[in-house]
């Protein structure tokens, strides 16, 4: 077995384990600061929008031997208005050109023809109101508000309606930082950006569930027992499925930064980073919130039950008592995984039960007929 299936089994056995949940604050300290900046570069630079969203132009020249510097600086010496130009294959051109009226089209249409010297219907031009973009954005917002409120329905039926309130807090966490990493980076924010940020909810929710559904299962008559709080067993169920929720990101983000540096960075693709980079961005977040924000904030919650309150008490107390009579020499001190006599269903899912000590009474002699 590799070095990490073998830590992954170990893990999910317990055997080892890091405090995520017990180290929470951390976690929400570095969160709110990323989502600052965030929204500091979103309010400060603001979006990209595309033609789709503010209107304006696309020229597609004929084959030419003009440069895309130069047919830039004419798009913009005569529309003025920043120009995008990309080089497409047999040296023609795509010449984007935002917030354009249509007699700035025609005009820079003209200039354009004029400067590659080719006759003016020989320049394809295509132009885009704001009105076709505000569509789009509105069935956007649309979407994306029915989809978090079948979220959290979906969530609070089959599990909780705090582990809803944490999906959902996950989810505007990881839209409110792709979204201002477009506003930091300036990539143009197209229909291709809408669609990526749509689809990276499904990842961000896919390991917050899988870490849901095992923490469930493991804190199935969690009060009937007296050896790890909520926060304990959340933190159990996290770790069971790390290794687990590295991979899987780590195998989706691959071919996502392959068209994002790639294909938009080196080859030229540019058209490829509106929704790589959405992607990119969002299961990255996706992975961090599910890990470091999702299950402490659920942990978070649960504690401010009353009976996990009262189980938390109980559990220190229990432990205070062990600690004090193995310090007073009456017996020997117990792991953490073998405090008292608990039924089975009590034990979080994935951990296996270590060997315990034989029972000793009287003398330290063995208990039982002697055969």
């Amino acid at each position: 077995m590799s070095k990490l299936g073998n830590l992954g089994a170990r893990l999910y056995r317990g055997e080892v384990g890091y405090d995520f949940v017990g180290k929470r604050k951390i976690w929400y300290g570095i969160s709110i600061l990323i989502t600052i900046t965030a929204i500091v570069g979103l309010a400060v630079r603001g979006l990209n929008m595309g033609i789709e969203f503010s209107g304006g132009a696309v020229f597609t020249t004929p084959t030419t031997s003009v440069s895309a510097e130069q047919a830039k600086r004419t798009a913009e010496d005569t529309s003025g208005h920043p120009a995008i130009v990309q080089k497409l294959g047999n040296n023609t051109l795509r010449v984007q050109v935002s917030e354009l009226t249509t007699e700035q089209s025609r005009t820079t249409q003209a200039a354009l023809a004029k400067k590659l010297d080719v006759p003016l219907n020989k320049i394809n031009a295509d132009i885009v109101g704001p009105s076709w973009g505000d569509q789009i954005a509105n069935k956007a917002w649309t979407g994306l508000a029915v989809f978090m409120i079948l979220v959290v329905i979906y969530l609070a039926i089959a599990f909780e309606w705090r582990m809803a309130i944490a999906a959902l807090i996950a989810l505007i966490h990881d839209l409110t930082i792709t979204v201002g990493v477009y506003a930091l980076v300036g990539f143009e924010v197209t229909p291709g950006t809408v669609i990526g940020l749509l689809t990276i909810l499904g990842y961000s929710l896919y390991d917050t569930v899988v870490v849901f559904d095992g923490l469930k299962e493991s804190s199935k008559d969690i009060t009937k027992q007296t050896r790890w709080t909520y926060s304990e067993i959340a933190n159990r169920s996290l770790n069971g499925t790390l290794v687990r929720s590295i991979n899987t990101t780590v195998v989706a983000l691959l071919p996502v930064a392959g068209l994002l540096f790639i294909g938009g960075g080196f080859l030229g693709a540019g058209m490829l980073n509106d929704i790589s980079l959405a992607l990119f961005v969002g299961l990255a977040a996706g992975a961090y919130s599910s890990i470091f924000i999702a299950t402490p904030l659920v942990a978070d919650l649960k504690e401010r039950d009353p009976q996990m309150r009262a189980l938390a008490k109980r559990v220190a107390a229990k432990r205070a008592a062990a600690t004090a009579k193995a310090e007073s020499g009456e017996g020997e001190p117990q792991d953490e995984e073998s405090y008292g006599e608990e039924p089975e269903d009590a034990s979080p899912a994935g951990i296996v039960r270590q060997a315990t000590p034989r029972n000793r009474g009287g003398r330290g002699r063995p208990s039982g007929k002697r055969r």
